[in-house]
């Protein structure tokens, strides 16, 4: 196993082209936002999140220029036809946290729920994170059962809850480099 240098973590690419058998990975543009809004209208999606109103026009376009300006963001596309069917985020907190990155913001089209192209979208993103990071987080709202079941699937483990400044409660979980290796 690589020993990751701090330099090599300041120097990761957090917004790679990642291919698997399923799906494209690719970094989030402006000229995706109709397509990507197209999927996230579902208001299914977000029932569960804490964001609910989120697959409305205002507050999508505010999560997608947060994306946009995040510096992590990609757009999943079907393999199949090249369309846009969701996205997901890297997500790099503080320098305390050095060995550590989160994956989030993931949402996928109601077409494509029961696990194989979320379980590939994440495999594929925390295949990359293990060349930078020692660890890998998840931060999930406490009533997104769905997205709870599915980090546990790919191995995570929760390690508590994390409080935002406005005091609201979210599910940390993680996996770590060795365990994923190990899996």
């Amino acid at each position: 196993m690589r020993n990751v240098t701090g330099s090599d973590r300041r120097a990761a690419d957090l917004q790679p082209v990642l291919t698997g058998e399923l799906l494209e990975l690719r970094p989030l543009r402006p000229d995706d936002f109709d397509e990507l809004f197209a999927v996230a209208h579902d208001p299914l999606i977000w029932e569960q999140h804490p964001a609910r109103d989120r697959g409305e026009e205002g507050p999508f376009r505010l999560f997608f220029r947060e994306a946009l300006e995040s510096g992590g963001a990609l757009v999943a596309l079907d393999r199949r036809n090249g369309r846009i069917i969701g996205s997901s985020r890297y997500h790099r907190e503080t320098a305390a946290n050095d060995g550590e990155i989160e994956i989030g913001w993931t949402f996928l089209a109601r077409a494509y729920w029961g696990g194989r192209y979320n379980g590939e979208m994440k495999r594929l993103m925390l295949q990359h994170a293990f060349r930078f990071f020692e660890r890998v987080v998840f931060v999930i709202g406490p009533q997104n059962v769905r997205s709870q079941r599915a980090v546990e699937k790919i191995g995570g483990r929760r390690i508590g809850p994390r409080f935002d400044a406005n005091g609201r409660e979210s599910l940390v979980y993680q996996i770590n480099r060795e365990a994923a290796c190990a899996r």
